[in-house]
């Protein structure tokens, strides 16, 4: 009785361990690191997967991490975070959602279009509301279909 207690206990802290350094590697350390971005899950013809596994991530620096995506068409994502993440920004305001576009490098005006979009309607204080506010994948598809409309 007492060995199956303190061997429950062993795995249990041993569990523990391993996830606090899973956490550890995504501590921000003011370097960048592909560890950063290991949790990161992106929408990929309609399945959820890990960034890692549709596109190549890479530190080139200190403060610079690559994504390039394995298929070279535009793609993009918006992750959100209803407690707001701290990135120390120079306003200490805590962040909420983060907008990532990924376009082939003989695109730029395809970029700059796409990111003139997102940023006209994030200046919106109502789009920035509900975007906060859907929980689910087709409720921020549906928003930003909406917006795209002019709704």
């Amino acid at each position: 009785m007492l060995e199956d207690i303190k061997k429950d206990a062993t795995d249990r802290m041993g569990k523990c361990v391993n996830a606090f350094r899973q956490e550890l590697k995504r501590l921000r350390t003011g370097r960048a690191s592909a560890s950063l971005v290991d949790h990161i899950r992106v929408d990929y013809y309609g399945a959820e997967s890990p960034l890692n596994q549709v596109a190549n991530v890479a530190v080139e620096d200190a403060r610079t991490i690559t994504i390039v995506p394995y298929d070279k068409q535009m793609v993009g994502t918006i992750g959100r975070s209803a407690a707001g993440i701290d990135f120390a920004a120079l306003d200490h305001a805590p962040v909420y959602s983060i907008v990532l576009l990924l376009s082939p490098e003989n695109a730029p005006q395809q970029h700059l279009q796409a990111m003139n979009a997102v940023f006209n309607n994030l200046q919106k204080d109502t789009f920035r509301r509900f975007l906060r506010q859907s929980s689910t994948r087709e409720a921020i598809a549906e928003l930003l279909d909406e917006a795209d409309q002019g709704k």
